[in-house]
């Protein structure tokens, strides 16, 4: 018998962490997007109004994106508050919404959840960071290590599922003691939980709880190599999982345009910016961040990492530091590579946000 594989879905990116023209100095943890790392805005920047990010979120819903992904963290506005302001603008865009486990309890985060899906329409996608930065926790409130940080986020998990089932239930770990517990209002559908990582214990915990694993844009063996991981361990727990792709875009009519726009992003980096994004990158504890700056060492003569594989963004952005650099045939050729490694979504993004949403729909969407 033969099984249809579902159909590839591809996602936007709400940069609430304000956007532009040229990368800067920002970094994961403290700041991602365009010049400046939080600062005024500059030449060539745009702050995350609720005005500018309604013009991209109404832009990918109109251009047919399956969602956007909103990311969590010190560098950017509320995840849950800027979604929540953009349900009524949008008619079908989904909603990743990144948060992170332990900075808030899980049976509320549970109820939070079914609100939102029922005022949505059951448009909620939830992506759990269970956080890279020990000292961006930390200033936050929470002292637990990394691998203890995924322990929590098991436990945590097992509660928000345990309460959207809306039986009453006790729940007795090591971080949460819960007696009694309903929702009395479950979500219908109950969100797909969105989850990446690259150590050992987000793997497995990806195994356990996730609906999508998501890794970032290595070269395509290499992600292949994952996925396999991840889907043995997956199907040790009698459990099937999507996969998806985290990457950015630089798509245009020739390669020379698209490899000309690249470099204008990091055109105005010196080198002395360079090595201080480095120092403050290396200092995090995640493994996944890790393996981005391994792909280029910091230099600037080793950002080609794979063919139309670009490492440029990576030299002072954190997270998600490779863009598929080329013209339009080249980025959906890349991309029909990944679908053969096993990648069935994708969260893309590029500079800046709106233009780049409308170049890789128009333009290289209708090649796949």
């Amino acid at each position: 018998m033969t099984t249809t594989r579902p159909e590839t879905a591809f996602h936007w990116f709400l940069p609430t962490g304000g956007d532009g023209r040229r990368l800067g100095g920002s970094v994961h943890g403290t700041g991602i997007g365009a010049t400046g790392g939080g600062s005024a805005a500059g030449a060539g920047e745009r702050p995350a109004t609720l005005a500018y990010l309604s013009q991209l979120a109404e832009a990918a819903d109109d251009l047919g994106y399956e969602g956007v992904l909103t990311p969590t963290g010190a560098h950017c506005e509320d995840a849950w508050i800027v979604t929540a302001a953009l349900i009524a603008r949008t008619r079908r865009l989904k909603f990743m919404v990144a948060f992170r486990p332990g900075l808030v309890e899980p049976a509320l985060a549970a109820q939070t959840a079914a609100t939102f899906q029922r005022l949505s329409g059951g448009r909620l996608l939830l992506n759990v960071v269970a956080g890279g930065s020990g000292a961006e926790q930390r200033g936050y409130g929470d002292q637990l290590g990394h691998d203890e940080r995924y322990a929590r986020a098991e436990e945590f998990l097992d509660v928000v599922r345990a309460s959207w089932t809306g039986e009453s239930f006790d729940y007795h770990g090591k971080h949460y003691q819960l007696d009694g517990a309903q929702l009395r209002r479950p979500p219908e559908p109950a969100p797909r939980v969105y989850f990446g990582g690259s150590s050992d214990p987000a793997l497995d915990l990806a195994a356990r709880h996730a609906d999508t694993y998501l890794t970032w844009g290595e070269p395509a063996p290499l992600v292949a190599e994952k996925i396999a991981g991840v889907r043995a361990k997956a199907e040790q727990q009698g459990r099937t999982l999507r996969f998806g792709l985290r990457i950015h875009v630089v798509s245009r009519d020739t390669s020379a345009q698209a490899w000309q726009a690249a470099e204008a992003l990091i055109a105005g980096l010196d080198d002395a910016e360079i090595a201080a994004g480095q120092q403050r990158l290396q200092a995090l504890e995640s493994v996944g961040q890790r393996r981005m700056l391994e792909l280029h060492g910091g230099s600037r003569d080793r950002l080609l990492v794979a063919p139309n594989l670009w490492a440029g963004i990576g030299l002072v952005r954190g997270g998600a530091g490779t863009a598929l650099v080329g013209s339009h045939d080249e980025v959906a050729e890349r991309i029909d590579e990944y679908r053969a490694a096993g990648v069935d979504e994708f969260v893309l993004s590029g500079y800046p946000h709106l233009e780049e949403a409308y170049t890789f729909a128009e333009c290289v969407r209708p090649l796949l």
